[in-house]
């Protein structure tokens, strides 16, 4: 069975159908096939499969049936042709970046990405030497100026982790494509419930499944969406190098696709109750979130996304000892790095997500001492609230 039958279907329908070719046992859910290889009628068969000729399973580091599933629902939820899952999401943004580039070449990044992520390009990709070049996010001019005819890769997040900073996709992508270069999207917190980057011009949208496409903390996993020409490419590079997905993540991330929709909106309900209270608390300097009319970029958020998504920086007064005694007044909140989940989760960037970056970096990017980052869940608002009251109030 294939997908003719949901063309023009909408978000939450490819989300709970999209992608799933029922086997002869005519199952209802989506099946986990835990095989390292495949078997076939005949040697020239194998043959056939193994060198392209004829479609099928090889070897589960690079075809297995339920990843397949899920890079087909995700392709369908971003609007791409293709889709290849990997083993988290800093192996989709590493394999992007072998796929696509080569010694000499240059990437101009967003200055507000995830530390991770700087690392890897300045530390790992350096050694090859890829050049990257950062710039404001929202500084188009910035973005053109950078530009040389060296480069190849316009990389960004938006909404950025953790102040919410944004960039114009649309925009962009004239500049990227103007200069023969890729733009890709890391699109890790607002999904393609709240945002799609490639119906705004980007060849390219990187995803942490790990986070929202899950929702419930249970697994790792990454992709990347696009074309089918550049996606061969990373293709490539997954079967080749193995940063592949398991069989049975993909099968849990295509259980939260299912209900992607549903929780986003809720996630962005929350968390707009939430922001707007904490942007009224005395001992609350300034809340980052795209959903406040306060947001420098709200204009835009409202423009290009569905939705606002469900992180926020908040500065808190007292800068490191003011942001400790609140996060360590929790009782409700999980004090973890990791967010997307259905428990709302707290954190120090400058000391734990970015805990890697100099000090000249984390200025750069916004990361100051008195910076907390909260993932909203999923639970109450009123004893979200309430869990947050214990510190500021104290404060």
């Amino acid at each position: 069975m294939n997908d003719d039958f949901l063309h023009g279907a909408g978000l939450d329908t490819l989300a709970v159908r999209a992608g799933h070719a029922r086997t002869a046992e005519q199952e209802h859910g989506e099946p986990i096939f835990p095989t390292s290889s495949f078997v076939y009628g005949s040697a020239a068969e194998a043959a056939r499969k193994f060198s392209g000729e004829e479609p099928g399973n090889i070897y589960s580091r690079f075809t297995n049936p339920t990843v397949r599933t899920f890079e087909k629902r995700l392709a369908a939820l971003e609007g791409g042709e293709r889709c290849v899952a990997t083993s988290s999401g800093m192996a989709a943004i590493l394999s992007t970046a072998l796929a696509l580039l080569e010694a000499g070449d240059e990437i101009v990044a967003s200055r507000a990405l995830f530390g991770s992520t700087v690392s890897l390009f300045n530390k790992y990709l350096g050694k090859f030497g890829i050049v990257t070049r950062y710039v404001e996010s929202s500084d188009l001019a910035a973005w053109e100026a950078a530009m040389t005819p060296r480069t190849r890769l316009l990389f960004a997040e938006t909404p950025s982790n953790p102040l919410s900073e944004l960039v114009d996709i649309a925009a962009l992508a004239e500049i990227a494509h103007r200069h023969e270069a890729w733009l890709a999207i890391d699109n890790c917190f607002l999904t393609p419930a709240l945002q799609r980057p490639l119906a705004l011009g980007a060849d390219l949208v990187i995803h942490s499944a790990t986070k929202y496409l899950d929702g419930q903390g249970r697994a790792i996993g990454g992709a990347v969406v696009g074309r089918d020409k550049e996606l061969e490419e990373l293709l490539g590079v997954v079967r080749t190098c193995g940063p592949c997905m398991s069989p049975f993540n993909a099968w849990v991330f295509l259980k939260g696709l299912e209900t992607l929709g549903i929780r986003m909106k809720a996630h962005c309900e929350n968390t707009l109750a939430l922001a707007q209270w904490l942007e009224a608390h005395p001992a609350v300097e300034r809340v980052h979130y795209s959903g406040l009319e306060s947001h420098p970029q709200h204009a835009l958020a409202k423009r290009q996304q569905r939705g606002f998504g469900a992180v926020l920086g908040v500065e808190i007064e007292g800068g490191r000892d003011g942001a400790w005694a609140v996060i360590d007044a929790t009782r409700l909140m999980s004090i973890t790095g990791n967010l997307g989940d259905v428990k709302s989760t707290i954190t120090h960037p400058a000391t734990t997500t970015h805990g890697r970056l100099s000090d000249e970096q984390k200025l750069a990017a916004g990361i100051g001492e008195g910076l907390i980052r909260i993932a909203v869940g999923l639970e109450d608002i009123d004893d979200l609230k309430g869990d947050l009251a214990r510190g500021l109030d104290a404060l």
